[in-house]
């Protein structure tokens, strides 16, 4: 049952992230005819939109497409820290992948917040760009080591970074890594003089523009939902979960995770700094400035899409977290964000598959995409145009590294396989006609398992809870008031429409009987 306003009546009742709220955007009409250019772009994220600023600038003609508005996915519902501490994962990857591999890694994000920091500079783009040291804490005897092990990684690796014991929040602290000369921004407005330039420049975007498949051959063509198609000699697959798979299986080597965020007006004072703790349930903080005073971004409580307790839970936690912290004046913000965290958590950037020479992918962030993204649009200009990168092996879909990437593509599948099976297997007892208004939950409607939301105005919205894409059961997601799938992350609107891939279809519609 969706709990209205929440614990406190402080929340709004709609999630909506700050930063769209707190911009205009340009918006562009749907494709509605055949196209050629030379790079068709499909997705419009930080990857995509970067990329298409990168290859424009190198001559060549684009087109970028996305289902929906630009910036309105992922990077639109990020906390847009711009760093290159990615939780602690360098001394995972030294374990794993090896020590000149998580070199690789840490040049690869440190590289692109250099670019994106110069880009800010040299074109004096408003989009709040400030400096900030990045922190790894805890305050748990169990993670010291892990903190410990973390920076004798970077130590290793020549990050420059610090050792504590506190840190300049009231946070309870036995233990902090800094990262230091990070940054933070908004990224929209960053993304914003971006797509100007792209479009001054003669590229074309479109929105409400769905890709839905590609003729493969030496010049492919990419199908749109209505049929239309762009002919070109470049595809780029940047829509967040890939569109096309090229048989590439991706859906079994990544997981769809899902995070929260509070935008609070605080009560004590947010004196700097993005802080990440090390112990779950995570707590990720940053603030931005918002009509002349702080909002500090109080994030966490990540969980596998569709899995877990009631998702009105994870803010509520968040909202006790923020008021035992630093007090509470306001919540004028809540969202979510989903995104996808690949077998060596290392993400997917270059050819789809080795068999597909000019088509590629950047998927599976892992929750860091202001950097991966960046990362990727740098990457594939530099395959497009023939030029040598240091990070095209890192990156490379086609990689396989033994351990973990087995025992984690094992437990991936297992998970998938139990999911469904405990889907098909639940007793439902629900009917629509017991739903109070703006509750959602599975019901049985003609003695079959379905999904049902009750509106603000009382009528029924009523859908098949089986995902088009391979058959899982979904869930009822209260805090977004979406249909999400345990298996592979796909989430469907009240009305059975498509939010997020891999499902390419629409939901069943059904009527009570």
């Amino acid at each position: 049952m969706f709990e209205n306003n929440l614990s406190t009546g402080r929340m709004p009742q709609f999630p909506e992230p700050y930063w769209r709220d707190s911009i205009e955007l340009p918006s562009f009409s749907k494709m509605t005819e055949d196209i050629k250019v030379d790079a068709a772009i499909i997705g419009g994220g930080i990857s995509g939109i970067t990329a298409a600023y990168l290859l424009t600038k190198e001559g060549v003609k684009v087109a970028l497409i996305d289902a929906g508005s630009i910036l309105n996915g992922t990077t639109g519902h990020t906390t847009a820290k711009i760093t290159a501490q990615h939780d602690i994962i360098y001394d995972e990857l030294i374990q794993n992948v090896g020590e000149e591999q998580a070199k690789l890694y840490y040049e690869a994000n440190n590289d692109a917040l250099q670019f994106i920091r110069s880009l800010v500079t040299e074109n004096k783009i408003d989009c709040d760009f400030t400096e900030e040291d990045a922190y790894i804490y805890t305050n748990s005897e169990q993670y010291i080591t892990k903190v410990n092990n973390e920076f004798t990684a970077y130590e290793k690796l020549k990050i420059n970074s610090v050792y504590v014991n506190s840190t300049p929040l009231p946070l309870q602290t036995k233990a902090a890594i800094v990262m230091k000369n990070q940054a933070q921004f908004h990224p929209l407005k960053y993304l914003a003089h971006l797509v100007q330039w792209i479009t001054r420049a003669g590229g074309a975007i479109y929105e409400n523009t769905t890709a839905i498949d590609v003729e493969e051959g030496n010049q492919p063509r990419v199908i749109t939902r209505d049929g239309h198609k762009i002919m070109c000699d470049y595809v780029l697959s940047c829509s967040h979960f890939p569109f096309y798979d090229g048989a590439g299986f991706y859906f079994s080597r990544m997981y769809a995770a899902r995070s929260y965020v509070l935008g609070v007006k605080t009560e004590k004072d947010y004196s700097g700094g993005m802080y990440l703790s090390a112990e779950e349930p995570k707590r990720s903080l940053r603030y931005t400035m918002m009509n002349g005073e702080k909002l500090v971004l109080i994030g966490g409580e990540g969980h596998k899409t569709g899995q877990g307790i009631s998702t009105i839970k994870h803010y509520e936690a968040l909202e006790a977290f923020s008021a035992e912290t630093f007090g509470i004046k306001e919540i004028p913000y809540r969202w979510s964000a989903q995104d996808l965290v690949t077998l060596d958590k290392i993400p997917y950037i270059g050819h789809i598959t080795s068999s597909h020479p000019n088509i590629f992918v950047a998927t599976g962030y892992r929750k860091w995409g202001m950097t991966n993204g960046t990362a990727a649009a740098l990457l594939i200009r530099d395959l497009i145009m023939k030029k040598e990168n240091p990070y095209s092996g890192l990156y490379t879909p086609s990689r396989f590294n033994a351990d973990p990437s087995i025992k984690n593509f094992i437990t991936q599948n297992a998970d998938v396989a139990k999911h469904l099976i405990q889907g098909k297997l639940e007793i439902v007892n629900g009917r629509p006609e017991d739903l109070s208004n703006d509750e959602g939950a599975v019901v049985t409607v003609n003695g079959k398992r379905a999904g049902a939301y009750r509106d603000d105005k009382g009528s029924l919205h009523i859908v098949d809870t089986t995902c088009t894409h391979m058959g899982c059961e979904l869930e009822w997601n209260s805090g977004e008031r979406t249909w999400d799938c345990p298996c592979h992350g796909s989430r469907f609107s009240i009305n059975g429409s498509v939010v997020e891939g891999p499902a390419e279809k629409p939901l069943k519609k059904l009527e009570a009987e």
